[in-house]
């Protein structure tokens, strides 16, 4: 693995446990951000590498 795929994970993860941390705390919010990422997440599969998104490596 190269340096920033290895950044882009550590970012991920640390994400990943802030979301954790405040769902289990304010289950409202939790909810409210787990819909953003899916949303988040559907956008960027849908402009994906060649739908005009980000370019593959």
């Amino acid at each position: 693995m190269n340096d920033p795929l290895d950044l882009r994970v550590l970012v991920l993860l640390l994400a990943g446990a802030f979301v954790v941390y405040i769902a289990y705390f304010h289950p409202a919010a939790g909810v409210a951000l787990l819909v953003g990422a899916g949303v988040v997440t559907f956008l960027y599969m849908l402009l994906g590498p060649g739908n005009g998104g980000p370019p593959s490596n």
